[in-house]
């Protein structure tokens, strides 16, 4: 390791101790995208370890990692807007929070809750994806939030999948966010299995926080659904 590289990992360290004591907001980079890959990673770490949680769990730091990393390069391609990253870590088992809610400017956590996954996707945990019509199926990936609508679920909101063959057809599938009855802990614990209630295909969430979650992440924020999916891994340009 050459002394420039032992000086960067020095001054990386104390910001992070000073930031972290100091409750210092992190700035994003003007150029993601010029940063070395070692930078990238050291800036996401950085980010990570100082998120204001609100008395929330974290996400895990792979999902993060992946999540941060699209976010920035879909920002500079200016399909996205806002600085909200919503994380959907399919990771987890149906039972426990698995949705994040983000504020990259303030650095903090706003929301962490349930959130439903494809009836065709698995039971306690999303294993299949697709992006095929009625097949019922979560998808993974990149979203752009669009606009909102009052349906059967009332308030609910669209989305448009940004990684052609994994996504782009979510908004011809009809897949949204809205809230459900059946994302819930009472549900849980009403059922014999003990999961959670599975959607067609749409990242449903609990009624309760759906209209809010709803308002904050509309109109152009970043929505990431992760899961450790090798055909997933190889397809996407944008986790790389």
């Amino acid at each position: 390791m050459n002394f420039k590289l032992i000086l960067f990992f020095v001054s990386f360290s104390l910001f992070s101790f000073t930031a972290k004591e100091a409750n210092v907001k992190i700035t994003s980079p003007s150029s993601f995208s010029s940063m070395t890959s070692l930078d990238k990673m050291l800036f996401i770490e950085e980010v990570y370890n100082n998120l204001e949680t609100n008395k929330n769990a974290l996400p895990k730091l792979k999902s993060f990692e992946k999540g941060l990393l699209g976010f920035y390069a879909l920002k500079e391609q200016g399909k996205i807007r806002k600085n909200i990253l919503t994380i959907v870590d399919y990771s987890l088992p149906s039972y426990q929070k698995r949705l994040w809610v983000i504020d990259l400017n303030e650095n903090k956590i706003l929301y962490n809750t349930l959130v439903a996954h494809g009836v065709n996707s698995g039971k306690v945990y999303a294993s299949k994806f697709s992006n095929k019509a009625d097949s019922n199926k979560s998808s993974l990936g990149f979203f752009a939030t669009g606009e909102t609508y009052v349906g059967s679920h009332g308030l609910s909101l669209k989305l448009d999948g940004l990684e052609r063959g994994i996504n782009h057809k979510a908004r011809m599938r009809d897949i949204v966010v809205h809230g459900a009855p059946y994302v819930s802990n009472a549900y849980i614990k009403s059922n014999k299995n003990k999961i959670l209630g599975r959607s067609q295909g749409c990242p449903a969430l609990p009624q309760k926080l759906s209209k809010n979650i709803i308002k904050t992440i509309k109109n152009k924020s970043c929505l990431f659904i992760y899961a450790p999916d090798n055909t997933y891994a190889k397809k996407s340009k944008l986790i790389v």
